[in-house]
């Protein structure tokens, strides 16, 4: 368990706050491409506490200011899209994506006044169906060569969901192994083609879901590894005939993970506060192997939220869906097929900021504990200066920086080397991770 100081160290993160400063000082999902249309490519976003308009500019880039016109303080949400920025709809002043005032259309002719102006402005960077910010001032560097962001366009696909909870409870349960076997397991494994059917298909080498694998096998051996991108987690169950589950979830620091499916799918999740009550989920599902079909995705994801704010269907108002009677013959937790939802009802649940105090972690707990002690470690090293985890100089070897998702059936004497032997020959022969700089699709603010 926490004391209550560092549940509130962990929690915070407004302006000012310390875990609020640690965060900025990584780029954050921000929005999803697909927000912005041509019809209104502009839209008010909340991050980190922070009021900000989003929008696309002329030249294809993105802009990011403050959404409170630094004149007299009116919505800037509302303003016009023209003349190279945002121009107030009040009295005309017009803000450039790099918060410079560039017109004060009543000011005298001769006046430099404008120059004085300095509105809040962000460097944005569109990566794979997600506008990512950097808010941490000064030159931002470039992202880490994740996975997420060095796969093609054509292998990935980008989605969110809106969460009433704080962030950290999102990414705890994100880093947690052991919930699998319990909080996802299919009574009936439904055939239906659904999202989340990943977490329903064999396990490599076997003729087993991977929710009954893990259902059945429900106390894996928890380890932890702190590495250079944050933490590698764990999970080992093991199976007859001397063979070993391997799972590893990657823990990218600060607020976000990989967690794999199979030997050629992995999901990459960024848990962002919107403010301290509420935050977004933001994915990057990529395949190793195969372009994906995003208009499918996308239409199956779209059947659980509403939009504009992609916000659940289910949830508290509605006991996230849950029936009594599909508890009983279909899904463990009786809240339908979709595994999202499990998890918004555990992460919701608690509360909108959990007591930590009350808490009594156990064995499984190890990863939770780690990152809780790295979370608070990062805290006071970025305070003092210090180097925090996952901030690295380029050239740093994708080995190092890009985490390999692994789900696989081993032998039991010998699976770390069998691993990371798969994870050598995956690196070798994936043609879009060996050259992450040409592959990558990005458009710079």
């Amino acid at each position: 368990m926490l004391s209550a100081e560092d549940n509130e160290r962990l929690t915070r993160t407004g302006p000012g706050t310390p875990a609020g400063d640690l965060l900025r000082a990584y780029w954050q999902p921000v929005a999803l491409v697909e927000e912005l249309p041509d019809e209104r490519p502009a839209k008010p976003v909340r991050l980190l506490g922070e009021d900000l308009v989003l929008y696309r500019r002329a030249d294809g880039g993105y802009g990011l200011v403050g959404r409170t016109c630094s004149h007299r303080g009116v919505d800037l949400a509302f303003g016009r899209l023209e003349d190279g920025g945002i121009r107030c709809l009040y009295h005309g002043w017009l803000y450039d994506h790099t918060g410079a005032c560039l017109e004060q259309p009543a000011e005298p002719p001769e006046s430099r006044f404008r120059e004085k102006v300095a509105h809040p402005a962000h460097p944005v960077r569109a990566i794979n169906g997600i506008i990512f910010a950097w808010m941490g001032g000064g030159e931002p560097p470039d992202p880490p060569a994740f996975d997420a962001f060095d796969a093609p366009e054509s292998h990935t696909f980008a989605f969110k969901g809106w969460w009433k909870c704080n962030w950290l409870q999102g990414l705890e349960g994100g880093i947690d192994p052991s919930h699998v076997s319990f909080l996802h397991r299919f009574l009936d494994e439904d055939p239906r083609d659904t999202y989340g059917q990943q977490f329903r298909e064999h396990v490599d080498g076997t003729d087993v879901p991977l929710s009954k694998l893990v259902g059945d096998n429900f106390r894996p051996d928890i380890d932890v590894e702190v590495t250079g991108y944050g933490l590698r987690v764990y999970a080992l169950r093991d199976l007859a005939d001397d063979l070993r589950h391997v799972r590893i979830t990657n823990l990218l620091f600060p607020n976000a993970f990989v967690i794999p499916f199979g030997n050629r799918m992995a999901i990459a999740q960024w848990h962002v506060p919107i403010d301290d009550h509420n935050h977004h989920w933001y994915m990057v599902m990529y395949d190793l192997e195969e372009a994906t079909d995003t208009e499918t995705l996308r239409a199956q994801r779209l059947e659980g939220v509403t939009l504009p704010d992609y916000e659940p269907i289910h949830g508290r108002h509605d006991d996230w869906g849950f029936d009594p009677t599909e508890q009983a013959t279909t899904t463990y937790t009786g809240m339908g097929m979709d595994i999202n939802v499990h998890d918004q009802w555990a992460v919701e649940s608690i509360g909108r900021i959990q007591d930590r105090t009350v808490e009594h972690l156990g064995v499984s707990d190890r990863a939770v504990t780690a990152y809780r002690r790295q979370l608070l470690r990062a805290i006071d090293d970025h305070a003092a200066g210090r180097p925090t985890p996952a901030r690295h100089a380029p050239g740093t070897s994708l080995d190092d920086l890009g985490p390999v998702a692994v789900d696989m059936i081993t032998p039991r004497d010998g699976w770390e080397g069998h691993w990371r032997d798969r994870a050598a020959r995956r690196r070798h022969r994936s043609p879009w991770a060996r050259d992450p700089v040409d592959s990558r699709d990005e458009v710079d603010a």
